[in-house]
């Protein structure tokens, strides 16, 4: 006998994800909520990490920047950070990236 209608038919697989995948727009806005509020010219209480993703000035210019990372528009904060996760992995963010299940 055919099956019964009303979809129990398997839903088809996701396609495989691009190597290496690149981090939607999203899990990007999450790490700067969680890292700076969402702030790009924060600049923590010891004066050591700036702008949404909380660089130092010396992982800042392992990127390529130039001045402080809290003067640097938002979208470059975004371009290097995902230069230094693309380099390093997400342990750049430790509390941040494990509070939002990235390693």
């Amino acid at each position: 006998a055919p099956a019964p209608s009303g979809g129990s038919a398997p839903a088809p697989a996701p396609a495989p994800a691009p190597a290496p995948a690149a981090p939607s727009g999203g899990v990007w806005a999450a790490l700067a909520q969680c890292e700076s509020g969402g702030n790009p010219t924060i600049v923590s209480s010891n004066g050591l990490y700036h702008g949404l993703y909380q660089f130092s000035v010396g992982t800042w210019q392992s990127v390529g920047g130039t001045g402080l990372p809290s003067q640097a528009s938002p979208a470059e904060q975004t371009q290097r950070a995902q230069m230094l996760q693309a380099r390093s992995g997400w342990g750049q963010w430790p509390a941040c990236s494990a509070q939002l299940g990235l390693r």
